[in-house]
């Protein structure tokens, strides 16, 4: 079994956006990411682990591991765009679809490929 189907199993979901990118979870390409971290334009939040975010992590992005997400240590800020990231782009679709269940109603993007394609991308790394 593989550790997304575990996850899936073990953490309660909410019904997940089309995959067309409308509804409250959405696909975000990396360079439109660099982009509004760049800008102050977004919220940015790791699901990955501890060691994983201690070896790189984007700049300003927060700690809120898949394992023990809590929805409620997500600042949301209407003003900006809320990212979810993980090291691939399959950890922060349970993330955020806990926080939909939580009852979060605004847009989440999830990062495209996560963060090796932040990395690919030539996006920053804070080690």
């Amino acid at each position: 079994m593989s550790l997304c189907t575990l996850f899936r199993r073990l953490i309660p979901t909410a019904p997940s956006a089309d995959r067309s990118g409308a509804g409250p979870i959405r696909q975000v390409d990396p360079a439109t990411a660099i982009e509004w971290q760049a800008s102050g334009q977004a919220v940015i939040i790791d699901v990955r682990e501890a060691h994983e975010h201690a070896a790189g992590h984007i700049p300003g992005a927060i700690l809120n591991p898949l394992s023990s997400f809590d929805p409620s240590r997500v600042p949301t800020d209407p003003a900006k765009h809320l990212v979810f990231h993980c090291q691939g782009g399959m950890r922060c679709g349970p993330a955020a679809e806990r926080m939909v269940a939580a009852g979060h109603t605004g847009s989440i993007n999830r990062l495209r490929g996560g963060f090796a394609a932040w990395v690919n991308a030539g996006g920053p790394v804070e080690r």
